[in-house]
């Protein structure tokens, strides 16, 4: 179903001789082609789940180590004609392509094309192969296609700058999209296609030459991303924000005429969330309202208590007595 992960497909819904058959017909039809080998096709266990956004589609992949191969007559057989850009969370992952060949560790990210041959080997390592993957459409990334494929298999850093904002998008989106409404999803969806390219873009020095609203969409996306890791700080203000993105304040209220909310109410709307989450943790039962609410930024009480009001109908008192016996009433609760 569009704009919701797909319920998460796994091995464990056949037997284990079947396993690996059924796992090389999913990659087939959910990525692309490929001719999949494995050491231990008998113990082979992988599973997958995928959202399909407006412009692009994300999909995470835990599998267990494997190699696989594109050939001419895969490309032949289907090729959805796009670039995949792809984050590894676990086992070490190679990429052979366009005579490049690369390891990429956790924390790496890398592009590989649908409509040039391939090799990848998923390693053994601490951890089972993890990828999660973001496909981009040969003609709707707005580069020049000749200098996209001079990024095909290299190792692309992705810890600071607009490959930490890529990073934390591709790894975040999967809790995010469980509490989206569709409006929310549709903006998930331009906004990861907009980091992804502005990422590439980054990386071939031409940032300058990205689209207006495509420039517009990475500034939001840095400044949403700010906002997120600065929300325990209570002098996060928009002439905070401004100034920390060296833009005036009219230029921030413009930015955001567009979101669903004014800055500041965006702030309040991501703190008190923070905070709901708090107060139904059986861990921060011990920890007073005002010491959860001070956490988040809101140092006075009777002011926090008016904005969690205001937002869930009921007091913070009588919201945390409500899920502690919700919790208890639960089956299962011992």
């Amino acid at each position: 179903m569009a704009g919701t992960w797909a319920a998460s497909v796994s091995t464990n819904s056949v037997s284990a001789r079947g396993g690996f058959e059924w796992w090389s017909s999913m990659v087939a039809e959910a990525v692309i082609p490929v001719s999949i080998t494995c050491e231990r096709v008998d113990s082979f266990v992988g599973e997958a789940a995928s959202l399909q956004l407006p412009r692009t589609q994300v999909s995470a992949f835990r599998f267990s180590p494997m190699s696989a191969r594109r050939t001419p007559i895969h490309i032949r057989r289907a090729d959805p004609e796009s670039y995949f850009l792809f984050l590894v969370h676990g086992g070490p992952v190679g990429l052979e392509q366009r005579r490049n060949n690369i390891l990429l560790r956790a924390g790496d990210m890398a592009l590989f094309d649908t409509s040039v041959p391939l090799a990848c080997e998923f390693r053994d390592g601490r951890q089972p192969p993890r990828l999660t993957m973001i496909r981009l459409p040969r003609t709707a990334i707005p580069l020049p296609l000749g200098r996209t494929d001079e990024l095909v298999a290299t190792l692309l850093p992705a810890r600071t700058g607009s490959g930490a904002l890529l990073t934390s998008y591709l790894t975040g989106l999967r809790d995010q999209a469980a509490h989206c409404d569709e409006a929310e999803l549709l903006r998930l969806g331009s906004v990861g296609f907009d980091l992804a390219t502005a990422f590439l873009a980054t990386r071939l020095d031409a940032a300058s030459g990205l689209p207006a609203d495509t420039r517009r969409q990475v500034l939001l996306a840095r400044i949403h991303a700010f906002i997120d890791h600065n929300l325990s700080n209570p002098q996060l203000t928009p002439a905070h924000i401004a100034a920390h993105h060296h833009i005036s304040v009219r230029a921030l209220h413009q930015l955001f005429r567009t979101e669903a909310s004014t800055v500041a109410a965006t702030i309040r709307r991501r703190r008190l969330e923070r905070c709901q989450a708090d107060l139904t943790d059986p861990r921060q039962r011990s920890q007073s309202i005002s010491a959860l609410a001070a956490r988040w930024g809101f140092l006075v009480p009777a002011e926090f208590s008016r904005a969690f009001r205001a937002a869930h109908g009921m007091t913070p008192t009588e919201f945390r007595h409500e899920a502690t016996r919700q919790a208890r009433t639960a089956p299962g609760h011992k």
